[in-house]
């Protein structure tokens, strides 16, 4: 018999056994066995989770949560009638009960009527008509009936008023509920959200979605609706379903490489292993993926960013950004040209930078920006300091292809843009866009470090993997596959640990010989 082996066995059993007698096992060695007994335990729980976000995280690869983007909004929207745009905004304001010039307002189809949408610095919308400027009451059903039915280019089966369901407990929705609910004839049975409030398109789902969105983004978020309503309480089960979740990869990890034998000194047989079927399995692919295991879980963790560590710290105040897309001027434009211009456009938008106003009109798949004066090309003036007066501009670069701070998974970001610099305590990054002067997103040194904590760390979204598909699958399959195998054996090895009859097993000293725990 090998004698390293025999040494090993004496003692992984005293490691297993209660202890009876402080004195006959060191401490090192009581601290080992509590390592096992409670990876052990809070492992059998464990398993079933991670095995659950394994198999959840590889479906949102391909299927992702519900969501009515842009270029859907635009490829669905009505285009605009231009023989029913008569009024502009700025003049109808005051009988819409904005009482200050709005920051951005959009024109857009409701149904078969031309309107405003008009966003005010406190963030409320009004819906004003763009034929004689009378501000629109909340859709009633028949309304909602006839926007679903001219944007899904379908008729709608049936309308019920809903305040909340599985597709829309995000708060996002709040300023819109109760909702609209249509579902439209068609083999993708499709339902689209109505905002009970404006009118707009909020959300729309289908059959495929919500059958996978079950086996992925519902589990694998926890978002059930009973739960997720509760943005505070969702928050908290995250945080403390995932917590003993780290401890268990962090504990499996420890005790791989303390069982693990990797040099010369071997177990029986020149294993370096001392487990066999699925214990051998558990220990190998705990070890090998252990740390991806680890940052994973960890990074899932921060995703509802845990005791406010890293946003609402620092960045550009909201009211300097109030400040800089500030309403300056309020004169229509000739609507004829405007008309002519933007022929079969789906969006206009009117926003204002630094004082001066321009034109965004949007068509599926491109845009054109014009001066909102005198409907030339808009020339922006790009004004970086007045977003944060009391800190300095140290540099501002042209992107024109994503970088590890500016991208967007599965596709390619707004480009180009402008990163400007600043040397205030956050550090703070802002991307502008250069046909518009407008601020599209700031990061602080904190959110930079979230983006490598979190999104590296749990979505694997560097550019060189995401825009090189399947490069970016194969690797997660492969770390997933890791994860899957030592959650499935964990998962089997805890269920037949829960069925072994309890039996006080025998307290080893390798001084003194085997002995009885009642001894």
């Amino acid at each position: 018999m090998n004698n390293g082996s025999s040494v090993d066995r004496v003692r992984w059993m005293s490691l297993s056994a209660p202890v009876s007698d402080a004195r006959a096992v060191p401490v090192g060695h009581r601290l080992k066995r509590w390592l096992y007994i409670g990876h052990r335990w809070l492992g059998i729980g464990s398993c079933i989770l991670f095995a659950m976000w394994f198999l959840s995280g590889l479906v949102m690869i391909y299927m992702p949560f519900p969501a009515l983007t842009q270029s859907e909004r635009l490829a669905d929207l009505p285009a605009i009638d231009w023989r029913l745009v008569r009024r502009f905004p700025a003049t109808d304001l005051q009988a819409a009960g904005v009482e200050s010039l709005p920051r951005r307002a959009v024109l857009e189809m409701r149904g078969a009527l031309p309107v405003w949408r008009v966003r005010a610095d406190r963030g409320d919308e009004r819906t004003i008509s763009a034929l004689d400027g009378t501000m629109q009451l909340p859709p009633t059903e028949g309304q909602a009936r006839d926007i679903a039915e001219r944007f899904g280019h379908a008729p709608a089966l049936g309308v019920t008023r809903v305040e909340r369901d599985q597709w829309t407990v995000a708060g996002s929705f709040d300023g819109h509920r109760p909702l609209w609910k249509v579902a439209l004839a068609g083999p993708g049975q499709r339902i689209l959200y109505v905002s009970g409030e404006t009118g707009a398109v909020m959300l729309d789902t289908n059959r495929t979605e919500r059958f996978w969105n079950w086996l992925g983004s519902v589990p694998h978020w926890l978002y059930f609706t009973v739960v997720r309503q509760d943005n505070a309480l969702w928050r908290q089960v995250v945080m403390w379903v995932a917590a003993p979740c780290i401890v268990v990869g962090v504990t499996g990890f420890w005790i791989g490489i303390l069982r693990a034998r990797l040099g010369r000194r071997r177990y029986r047989d020149g294993r370096m292993s001392p487990y066999r079927g699925w214990m051998l399995w558990h220990h190998w692919a705990g070890f090998l993926g252990g740390l991806f295991l680890i940052t994973w879980i960890f990074s899932g963790w921060l995703s509802v960013d845990p005791f406010r560590l890293f946003f609402g710290k620092g960045g550009i105040a909201s009211e300097a950004v109030e400040r800089y897309e500030a309403a300056g001027w309020s004169s229509p434009p000739p609507l004829r040209v405007l008309a002519r211009q933007g022929g079969s456009a789906k969006q206009v938008e009117l926003g204002w930078v630094h004082g001066r106003p321009f034109l965004e009109l949007r068509w599926p798949g491109r845009t054109r920006v014009l001066d909102a004066r005198t409907l030339q090309p808009f020339r922006p003036v790009i004004a970086p300091a007045a977003l944060m007066p009391n800190a300095h501009v140290v540099a501002v670069n042209r992107l024109t292809e994503p970088d590890a701070y500016w991208y967007q998974a599965g596709g390619l970001p707004k480009l180009p843009v402008l990163r400007v610099r600043y040397d205030d305590d956050a550090r703070t990054w802002v991307h502008l866009d250069p046909a518009t002067g407008r601020m599209l997103g700031d990061l602080d040194a904190r959110g930079r470090t979230y983006r490598w904590l979190f999104d590296l760390l749990h979505k694997w979204d560097l550019n060189v993997l995401t825009q090189s598909r399947p490069s970016w699958d194969v690797l997660l399959w492969l770390l997933s596959g890791l994860g899957l195998v030592t959650s499935v054996s964990g998962i089997w090895l805890g269920w037949k640990r829960l069925r072994r009859p309890h039996q006080r097993p025998s307290l080893v000293n390798p001084r003194r010989g085997t002995r009885s725990a009642h001894d």
